[in-house]
């Protein structure tokens, strides 16, 4: 049963079922599920579809998904080591409750509470600590994000009863049936906290400031994890949680012999626009016409000689943010509130990348993409002279390629810099960027008026290596007991994709855990 609302009706009430049955008769008594809220904004007049149905119905029960529950852990429980405590980790660690086994967490940052502090520093004065910021620490890079949980990964897992978990952590349970579900910023760090007390309370272990420097490996299965002062942990199995940006990590498989493989990532820059402006341009609609709805999103898509050039990772109401994991380096990125409610909205503008577009780079180098990177953010830090400054253009300058004398206002903090940032990617990737703006703004009028404005780099998208893996074991393919998993093994791109491959990959570990 669906029914067509507003969007400020569908969007600015806090009970949607209860407007829902006193507007609509058609509603039957008892119990009622909403399946989905989505909004179409493509025709003359934007409406939201909301669809519902009977609790009872097999549609609304698979819509619910299946209740959160941990087995009581025996004291001899097998144990799996995982590294990193981002959604990959965080959510391996509450699957190998539901089987039984003990997760022992081994994360190289701090808890969410002293990383909000370091991230506020790092924010308001450019002070970034190397093992905890955006990056690295509790809840990973999914922590200081817009918290969108949106994958097209379905076939992967069990979305519903991954969202079902979440709303029992503490997000809002309009997750489970909006179209594209976000948490927020400010919501997620309490999200964080009450899935590593439920990790603990029921017989897990996390250890915060505990870096793994080290695989020691004895035929063909990892033996032993060393710790950064020289700690050894004996292990019987190991799983990889550690995020597209520890870069160390693929440096520390290379030295225990492990394969690595160079995989094409997407960058660019960061493009910041007034929210006000794609509120009008999505809706096709003045400010006083958009009262109350929700801030309008947008996924653009454009082909330049052949190549892909995207928005990426748009957040609404949003602010940019500095995700570098080096003091040398510069990374901007975006999030949002749970609201969305900041002046202006940001997105990544990139474009694919791969071994063909360093000429330079030795075909059988897997880390010949991640030093592409890690030179990008060298530069962008030169250009915007230190501290964590971005540089940054006004948007029309950088597609014309011409320096910007009167930069706009911009929301990264700790800072910009007016710099010639299309010169900061080589030429050919420059021309796709630039090229596809100039097809975007064909489209929509405003796209390069006075007031937006780009920053640079964005480029942490998703991991430059991949590590291979069984294809149903998804074990290494060398190492028997060592799992890569998520966004920093190369098989995810966003929090609920990472979240399902680590589901996955622990219920690959099912029948007799693995003997070595």
């Amino acid at each position: 049963m669906c029914f067509e609302l507003d969007p400020a009706e569908a969007y600015g009430v806090s009970d949607l079922e209860g407007y829902l049955r006193d507007r609509f008769s058609a509603i039957p008594a008892g119990d009622m599920t909403i399946l989905r809220r989505s909004l179409d904004a493509r025709g003359p007049r934007p409406m939201v579809t909301v669809r519902v149905a009977d609790s009872r119905s097999s549609e609304a029960i698979a819509a619910s998904g299946q209740p959160y529950e941990p087995l009581p852990l025996a004291e001899n429980a097998p144990e799996l080591h995982i590294i990193g405590a981002g959604p990959a980790g965080l959510f391996a660690a509450l699957r190998c409750l539901e089987r039984g086994w003990r997760p022992v967490v081994w994360e190289r940052g701090c808890s969410v509470r002293e990383r909000r502090r370091d991230v506020a520093l790092l924010s308001r004065e450019g002070r970034l600590n190397p093992e905890s910021n955006y990056c690295y620490g509790e809840g990973g890079a999914g922590t200081f994000s817009d918290g969108k949980l949106y994958t097209r990964s379905t076939k992967r897992g069990d979305v519903a009863s991954v969202l079902r978990l979440l709303v029992s952590l503490g997000a809002p349970p309009h997750i489970m049936y909006d179209a594209h579900p976000h948490i927020g910023t400010n919501k997620l760090p309490a999200l964080i906290e009450q899935a590593r007390q439920t990790i603990i309370a029921f017989g897990g272990q996390i250890h915060f400031n505990r870096r793994v420097v080290e695989l020691e490996r004895e035929l063909g299965v990892i033996r032993t994890l060393v710790l950064e002062g020289g700690e050894r942990i004996s292990v019987q199995a190991v799983m990889l949680c550690t995020g597209h940006s520890a870069r160390d990590v693929f440096e520390m498989l290379q030295r225990a012999g492990l394969e690595i493989q160079a995989k094409p990532l997407a960058m660019g820059v960061r493009v910041e626009h007034p929210q006000a402006w794609i509120n009008r341009w999505r809706y096709r609609r003045e400010s006083s016409f958009t009262e109350g709805w929700p801030p309008a999103s947008y996924a653009v898509v454009e082909q330049v000689g052949g190549r892909g050039v995207y928005s990426f990772c748009m957040c609404p109401g949003g602010i940019m943010a500095p995700c570098s994991t080096s003091l040398d380096q510069v990374v901007t990125n975006g999030w949002s509130p749970s609201k969305r409610n900041n002046r202006t909205a940001n997105a990544g503008w990139v474009t694919e990348i791969n071994l063909q577009d360093l000429p330079k780079a030795r075909s059988n180098d897997p880390l010949a993409l991640l030093r592409f990177q890690e030179q990008i953010e060298r530069d962008a830090m030169a250009m915007g002279g230190g501290n964590q400054w971005a540089p940054a253009q006004n948007l029309a300058d950088f597609v014309q390629g011409r320096s910007s004398s009167d930069l706009g206002p911009c929301s990264y903090r700790p800072g910009t810099q007016s710099a010639p940032l299309h010169l900061l990617y080589p030429t050919e990737i420059q021309a796709r960027l630039a090229g596809g703006l100039k097809q975007w703004a064909k489209k929509w009028h405003r796209l390069l008026d006075e007031g937006a404005v780009v920053a640079g780099p964005e480029s942490r998208t998703s991991s430059p290596v991949r590590i291979p893996r069984d294809p149903v074991a998804l074990h290494h393919p060398h190492c028997s007991n060592l799992y890569p998993v998520g966004e920093g093994a190369g098989y995810a791109g966003g929090i609920m994709s990472a979240i399902l491959d680590a589901r996955r990959s622990v219920d690959a570990l099912s029948g007799p855990f693995p003997t070595i």
